[in-house]
């Protein structure tokens, strides 16, 4: 049964690696076998030697994730990779009433469009050479529910996860499996506002069953499952990673 989640010999392209739900998710698929490829604007040296402990190889590909431009350039020092995980995003908060194009579109362009030419990028690779991949893109909540006071994030989050069907649909067919990670409230940069607000942390806690918010790590086994051959039948899924917060 082990052998099924075994990523020896695989090649792992994590965007947003150096910190976070990104750096845990490069760790845990270091610790199933693959090498990684970290893409990102900072670097990754925490990243870089827990992935040593672990027994694997880091390289880092320095790039601004916030538009398209350097997707052609990372492919390519990339090399032949096995796994994309599309993890790079950002977050703007405000009212709606007030909400500027410029937070709407810095949001858009990182959290959607970027993923979606990575995808490409790394489709078009697999289908020239004949073989498949797995794309594991991380969605949120917010591709479930509303949210307040983040209307590109939960616009760009919605938008991830049917984009993960429509990819789905399309390339199953050649090996390539689509799916996605939704966490739920975590402790991350992107929560610390959430969490350093008294009332609003309180009524959060209150509504998530497993009583507290999740670790980055508790990503890790479910990226190593869509990663793995035990996901190769899952196509097109978005699986809430989130303490019960959608079954409340």
């Amino acid at each position: 049964m082990s052998g099924l989640f075994d990523l020896t010999g695989k090649t792992a392209l994590v965007t947003g690696a150096n910190t976070g739900l990104g750096q845990a998710i490069a760790v845990g698929l270091a610790g199933a076998g693959a090498d990684i490829v970290a893409v990102g604007r900072s670097a990754p040296d925490e990243t870089g030697q827990m992935v040593a402990a672990a027994g694997r190889k880091l390289r880092a590909i320095p790039a601004d994730l916030s538009s398209i431009a350097p997707i052609g350039a990372v492919m390519a020092e990339a090399g032949p990779i096995d796994i994309l995980v599309n993890n790079a995003g950002i977050i703007r908060r405000a009212d709606s009433a007030d909400f500027t194009e410029a937070d709407w579109d810095a949001v858009m362009d990182t959290n959607l469009k970027v993923a979606f030419f990575l995808s490409q990028a790394a489709a078009r690779g697999w289908i020239a050479a004949g073989r498949g991949g797995k794309i594991i893109q991380v969605a949120s909540m917010l591709s479930f529910q509303g949210g307040l006071r983040v209307p590109s994030y939960t616009a760009s989050k919605s938008g991830l996860a049917g984009l993960t069907k429509a990819l789905a649909n399309e390339w199953a067919p050649k090996g390539i499996n689509v799916n996605a990670i939704a966490p739920g409230y975590f402790v991350t940069n992107n929560t610390e506002g959430l969490r350093a607000d008294e009332t609003r942390s309180r009524q959060i806690l209150e509504r998530i069953p497993a009583g507290r918010w999740g670790t980055p790590d508790d990503l890790a086994g479910v990226a190593v499952f869509l990663a793995s051959r035990a996901s190769d039948y899952m196509h097109g899924s978005v699986v809430a990673v989130d303490g019960g917060w959608l079954a409340r």
